[in-house]
């Protein structure tokens, strides 16, 4: 076997040859090696002035701190780079035939662009420059899942395939497969960049210490199942997460040294974050567990279709009905024979196509974990169609209700109150308004993630009995004093409306304000009556409803703060972060 220098040695002398007048491969570019923004190693194809051939980033002496494995996927990619090139696609004769990027010629729908998207998604060009002469990088990615390309121009990968990036374009990235060097499109989603922290597959960016233990917590992963997360709390550090025995999960501050390197322990250093993995998997050495594999999720969804906004009605096969509401019936359906959604078929008469695609705009711009995303429309002709993404348990009140819902314990219930404040503050945020927040209004998936749907449309509804206080379909239980009386709907009425949402979950259901018609709940409330609080609830937990049902909206608090204090219903007297080994 090659030792290290032997490696080192290899690659150095095929820059030489790249470099030679005379040689094949002339005016390819080298691999370099790149710094990226989590601290870690990226791979670049670079060419520069002094070297057009391109250079090793760093030379020969900082190429030694790779480590054999590094070095090994380093230089497999190198091959796999210069071998597809001499007949990649963009190399072929003009005459010959590669994969569409386009949409077929003879297509029998149309589909009009999204108009919230600030993204121009368009067939891959290939340029006629190559990316050397143009001073271009070239960054290398990988799979992290597989992908079977089911739209025009996707490209088709597996786990662990390296591709090369060509264009950053929102959702869908322009990639080249370097097995092939078939070009497409390819779901960001989906990769990283090759080598860099985002390519491990215990690294969660971005993830909360909730949103951690949600994860870890999940029937998927047994003890010892772990990640790594960025801190919330100390900018530039990072936290281990670790199921332990029972349904608890520690966590661990990974702080960082002058130097680059990493500790949990100041008596165990490490020059980087795999090293400390790698040694924290083979003992405990001060941990509850000995890190076993990392967290088990479920593989992300895909993006949506490029460019498919208001779709045509011919798209969608409707399969089963899954509900009736007030406005329209919801129905499993299939989009273009190959994607589950949820569509929501809108009565006829029940809103103006206008109106609807004005709010659906602005609905669409609205994209969080915790809202239920809004894909595409159907608005030519009726009934409209709102297509929305798939959740397999239904609504919530309808969850709450069944046999598995009711066998749901306290501390889910308080999650699902969680999701839901969290996903509340993201419109709080955005300045946005819900109107008609009740579990009705929240969908459940196969994960129990609990995610908030129908934001928005309460404003477009022309129905008389939806829109008139005395009509028998307005939900004037779940709405404050100042919105029922004087149609005053702000955040804080959302607030108000969260309160008697939480009613409902915690008597898996029961309608609020059992037994009192509408006009009676307006009358008991102008009086200063309140809901009392359900014999199953935790008196902390109706202490937040009353504040939820502060007569003065400014007095109710705020959706970041209730996100807050549901997180840490529990944890707020204990230790989040377990002490130093």
């Amino acid at each position: 076997m090659l030792s290290l220098m032997d490696l080192v040695s290899v690659l150095q002398f095929l820059e030489e040859v790249l470099m030679s007048p005379c040689c094949l491969f002339r005016g390819l570019p080298v691999l370099s090696q790149k710094r990226g923004p989590s601290q870690t190693d990226r791979l670049c194809f670079t060419p520069t002035p002094a070297h057009p051939g391109g250079s090793w980033a760093g030379g020969s002496n900082h190429l030694r701190t790779w480590k054999w494995d590094s070095l090994q996927q380093l230089f497999s990619i190198w091959l796999c780079t210069v071998i597809p090139r001499m007949g990649c696609i963009k190399s072929k004769d003009s005459n010959t035939t590669g994969k569409s990027l386009g949409p077929p010629e003879s297509t029998q729908t149309h589909y009009v662009k999204d108009p919230t998207s600030t993204v121009t998604m368009t067939k891959p060009e290939r340029s006629s420059k190559h990316p050397r002469e143009e001073g271009q990088e070239e960054v290398v990615l990988l799979a992290l899942y597989d992908y079977d390309g089911v739209h025009p121009g996707d490209l088709t990968f597996r786990k662990g395939d390296h591709l090369l990036l060509k264009k950053e374009s929102g959702e869908w990235w322009e990639a080249c497969l370097i097995s092939t060097g078939e070009e497409g499109f390819v779901p960001s989603n989906y990769v990283a960049y090759f080598n860099s922290l985002e390519s491990e597959e215990w690294y969660f960016k971005g993830m909360s210490r909730k949103e951690a233990e949600r994860q870890l917590l999940s029937p998927v992963n047994k003890s010892g199942a772990f990640m790594i997360r960025d801190s919330e709390t100390m900018k530039g550090c990072f936290s281990l997460s670790v199921r332990d025995s029972g349904d608890t999960v520690k966590h661990y501050k990974i702080r960082t040294l002058d130097d680059g390197g990493f500790f949990i322990s100041t008596r165990i250093p490490f020059p980087s974050l795999p090293e400390l993995v790698r040694h924290y998997q083979g003992k405990v050495d001060g941990l509850c567990q000995c890190l076993t594999i990392p967290c088990q999720t479920v593989r992300p969804e895909k993006p949506w279709e490029k460019d498919a906004w208001e779709i045509p009605r011919e798209s969608l096969s409707l399969q089963k009905k899954l509900g009736a509401g007030q406005f329209g019936d919801v129905w499993l359906a299939m989009y273009n024979g190959h994607t589950k959604v949820a569509v929501k078929t809108m009565k006829p008469g029940s809103m103006s196509p206008g109106a609807f695609l004005e709010e659906a705009n602005l609905m669409k711009s609205l994209q969080h974990d915790r809202l239920v995303r809004l894909h595409a429309v159907v608005t030519q002709g009726e009934p409209i169609y709102i297509i929305t993404e798939y959740m397999q348990k239904g609504s919530l009140l309808d969850f709450l209700k069944s046999q598995e819902g009711s066998d749901q314990p306290l501390i889910q219930l308080i999650d699902f109150s969680a999701q839901i404040a969290e996903g509340m503050w993201f419109i709080e945020q955005r300045n946005y308004i819900h109107r008609d927040l009740r579990a009705a209004n929240c969908l459940v998936s196969e994960t129990l993630l609990c995610k908030i749907a129908d934001f928005g449309l309460a404003r477009v509804i022309e129905d008389s009995e939806y829109t008139a206080r005395e009509g028998t379909k307005f939900p004037i239980k779940w709405t404050s004093l100042e919105a029922a009386n004087y149609g005053s709907f702000t955040i804080k009425s959302d607030v108000w409306s969260f309160g008697v949402l939480l009613t409902e979950i915690i008597t898996y259901g029961r309608t609020p304000y059992p037994g009192m018609s509408n006009s009676e709940v307006i009358t008991a409330l102008e009086r200063g009556y309140r809901m009392p609080c359900p014999s199953t609830c935790p008196k902390e937990l109706y202490s937040i409803m009353l504040q939820c049902w502060q007569q003065d909206p400014e007095q109710r608090p705020t959706f970041e703060y209730l996100q807050s204090i549901l997180e840490d219903f529990f944890t707020a007297t204990e230790t989040q972060y377990q002490a130093q080994p």
